[in-house]
């Protein structure tokens, strides 16, 4: 009977010695509202998912920047720092052995001096009772984890970054090229317009009208080459190079809706749960947070200390060396903390409260994380879409502007019907431009939403 109590009151207090945790709440959904132009199948990225492009001037920027970008490397000494934590918080339950040198005096009145001199080793050994050990290693485990997943999302992010400022200067690059054409053609129009006002066969209007077209086209030649310059500058920075160390070919290479990767798997929602690297990074952060509470609560109960010394002790320096006899000594201890004034209790409430705030961050990061792909595929299929219908109309202006030359070559409409088709379909060209390659940038975020190629 006695030894079932004493079961039963050793369970009691372990479970005791355990805090109240709540298990985060997030429902994955069964699939994604935006999926129906994608196969549903198991996601299977590539680690290196920006080839999906096809693009080697791309696969080299990315390349060159998860090899060279700063921030990232210094992220990288964070999973060095947090190993070497752990080694430290694994010590912290082992033995500690000192060598220690002693002297001292002592005076009483009307007696002399008395001398003490020792030469000990000391073992000092805390052994906590209540699963502090196995918590702090749960700990120190889960705080790897969180690093080694937060540098896999500074990876993911650097790469879709880099993605996206490289789309966006072929975008840029291309609407330099439709700018500087349209300008060369407006401007052969506006020698034409001058020659033909000369000899009476066009007004003075029609000749200024024809003018602001050029100069209209020719406004934007330096805005494109500032961007374009603006972004070879980032991508730089971004490479970890100085805009001199970085060479990116010039020209545009091709922004073609046919190279999308629509065949993309993009899995169900549960899927995303266990491969993207920020959700994983905010699950690890959870698990730290439990056993740092259960760390906080384990502090409020008993904990064993042994101490153990030996040596070899004499009245004077020199008795040291002397074959003196070992002495040793040996003491246990059962600790149990019992006032405190509210420290203890304080940094457990404190634990639990920091563990609410990593489950909340966990389900937020969750919800954003299926929200974020959501987004990217509502958005790639509007920008279809519209980029399908954008390139019917450019066909369309395309055979406008032809027609209203031809007409008012023959007299038949005014100038003014000739400029605004030209405006027309410069701002559709334009449109289509950055339709193309936004939807290039919404694969991009697609790719980062379904957490890249980690598995």
């Amino acid at each position: 009977m006695i030894r079932r109590l004493l079961s039963l009151l050793v369970v009691t207090t372990l479970f005791g010695c355990m805090p109240h945790l709540r298990p985060p709440r997030v429902t994955a959904p069964e699939a994604y509202r935006y999926a129906d132009r994608f196969p549903q199948d198991s996601c299977a990225l590539a680690e290196q998912w920006w080839e999906l492009f096809g693009d080697t001037t791309l696969n080299r920027l990315v390349e060159h920047a998860l090899l060279n970008n700063r921030t990232l490397q210094a992220s990288a000494t964070s999973i060095a720092e947090a190993r070497a934590q752990r080694l430290a918080a694994r010590a912290a339950f082992l033995p500690q052995v000192d060598a220690e040198l002693t002297a001292e005096a002592s005076y009483e009145r009307r007696t002399k001096i008395t001398e003490h001199y020792g030469a000990e080793p000391v073992l000092r050994w805390e052994i906590p009772l209540f699963g502090e050990a196995g918590a702090t290693r749960r700990a120190s485990a889960a705080a790897i984890a969180a690093t080694v997943w937060n540098h896999r999302a500074a990876r993911l992010a650097l790469a879709a970054e880099v993605a996206t400022n490289y789309f966006t200067l072929l975008q840029y690059e291309r609407d330099l090229e439709i700018a500087t054409r349209t300008a060369s053609l407006r401007r052969e129009s506006a020698v034409l317009m001058d020659s033909m006002f000369r000899y009476g066969m066009a007004s003075g209007v029609e000749l200024e009208q024809a003018r602001s077209l050029v100069y209209t086209a020719e406004a934007d030649i330096p805005r494109y080459s500032g961007a374009i310059e603006r972004l070879r500058l980032a991508l730089a920075l971004l490479a970890g190079e100085t805009p001199q160390g970085l060479a990116i070919p010039t020209g545009w290479i091709g922004l073609l809706a046919d190279r999308q990767p629509e065949a993309l798997p993009i899995g169900v929602p549960a899927e995303l749960v266990r491969r993207r690297p920020d959700i994983l990074e905010a699950f690890f952060n959870l698990d730290r947070a439990a056993a740092e509470a259960h760390i906080a609560r384990s502090d409020r109960f008993p904990a064993l200390r042994l101490t153990a010394s030996g040596g070899v002790g004499a009245a004077s320096t020199k008795g040291l060396t002397e074959r003196n006899p070992f002495v040793w000594s040996a003491a246990a201890s059962l600790v149990q903390p019992v006032v405190g004034f509210g420290r203890l209790r304080g940094a457990e409430r404190a634990a639990v409260e920091r563990y609410n705030r990593a489950a909340y961050d966990y389900e937020q990061c969750v919800l954003e994380a299926f929200s974020d792909v959501e987004t990217a595929l509502s958005a790639i299929s509007d920008n279809r879409r519209e980029t399908d219908r954008c390139g019917e109309l450019v066909a369309s202006y395309n055979g406008i502007v032809r027609m209203a030359h031809a007409l008012y070559r023959n007299g038949m409409v005014d100038y003014l019907d000739v400029i605004d088709a030209e405006r027309t379909l410069y701002r559709a060209q334009m449109q289509l431009v950055d339709l193309v390659a936004g939807q290039y940038i919404n694969y991009v975020a697609l790719c980062k939403a379904l957490g890249g190629g980690w598995r």
